[in-house]
Parts: C-alpha cells; sequence; structure tokens
C-alpha cells in the first residue's frame, strides 16, 4: 500500500511502494549518485565507471534480498516520481534500516527526515530500537544524530547507529508506513 504525506520542508507529497522489477534501471541510478564523489578520481572512462556501479548494485541487492528475505525493499516516491530506495529490515528485537538513500535533487528538502521519523515513530510504537550502519565520513550522519542516534559500535568502515528514544509529538509523523 502506498504511503502519502505532506512534509512540512516541501509542498511535496511522499510515498512510498514496493520495488518492481520495472525499478532497476532506477535503482542503478540511485545507487551510481551515492558513488559519484568516491569515483570521481577514478581515471576509469564512463563505461568503465557504469560497469563497475551495475557490478556492486547487482552484489548488493543479491546480497540484501539474500540476507533479508522478509525486508521491505521500497522506492522512495515524490509527488508521483521515483527519488530514492528505503529498505528496512523488521526484526523480532530492532528495526534495521538497511539504506536510505535519494537522487541529490531530492536531498535536502524534508523527505529524507521525514521517512526516517515514520519508521522511529514505528520503532517507538513497537517498543523497538531502530538501527542502521553508516559509512564513516558520510554527510547523512548529521541528519541521523539530530534524530537522536548515537553510535553503539564500530565495524571496519561503517558505524552501527541506534535509536531508542521514543517519538511522541505526532506532529512528527510525516510518512505513514504500510
Amino acid at each position: 500500500m502506498a504511503a502519502t504525506s505532506q512534509p512540512r520542508a516541501t509542498a511535496s507529497v511522499v510515498g512510498l511502494r514496493p520495488v518492481e522489477a520495472v525499478d532497476t534501471e532506477f535503482l542503478v541510478g540511485v545507487y551510481a549518485s551515492t558513488r559519484e564523489q568516491e569515483l570521481a578520481p577514478v581515471a576509469w572512462d564512463a563505461a568503465e565507471k557504469d560497469a563497475f556501479i551495475r557490478m556492486q548494485f547487482a552484489a548488493q541487492d543479491q546480497y540484501w534480498r539474500g540476507q533479508k528475505p522478509g525486508a521491505a525493499f521500497d522506492v522512495i516516491v515524490v509527488d508521483g516520481q521515483p527519488a530514492g530506495r528505503l529498505y528496512v529490515d523488521r526484526l523480532a528485537g530492532e528495526i534495521r534500516i538497511i539504506d536510505i538513500a535519494l537522487l541529490p535533487e531530492h536531498r535536502g528538502h524534508g523527505v529524507g527526515t521525514a521517512l526516517l521519523r515514520d519508521v522511529l515513530q514505528e520503532g517507538a510504537d513497537a517498543g523497538l530500537p531502530v538501527t542502521i550502519h553508516v559509512e564513516q565520513g558520510n554527510r547523512a550522519r548529521a541528519l541521523y544524530e539530530r534524530l537522536g542516534f548515537t553510535q553503539i559500535s564500530a565495524t571496519g568502515v561503517y558505524d552501527l547507529l541506534e535509536r531508542r528514544q521514543a517519538v511522541t509529538d505526532p506532529s512528527e509523523r510525516e510518512v505513514s508506513h504500510r
């Protein structure tokens, strides 16, 4: 079921819908947008970078779907157009945000904040912590910390962040989850 809402920071309608096979090219593009800065200094031509991105995306997708068969793999939709991805695994003892990524033109407009607040409210309602792995140095970490996430461990280049604190302000419930 798609969810819609009007985030305070934008006049956009934000929703989620399950990933479908026809979304693959879009999702490759979302993934590529998250790797642009990292690949900028690499001396590969566009075709080599594209091949690398596609290989990495396919490996990541196969791993997550194999390791997290019960997870929700959703496309973020803004004003009826695909804008990113939100992957969430609802486990017995926690809600794990596997990944959240928006295309660059949708970043910084409150879309991610609204979606994360909804997941946090779901965790609060269920009495479960919400966790996310974040790459060290990732700019999104500031958002997670503003939302109350704190680091609980570090593994390699990733830190595990957790939010236990309940979201109690009903105005923070920006997006209804399915």
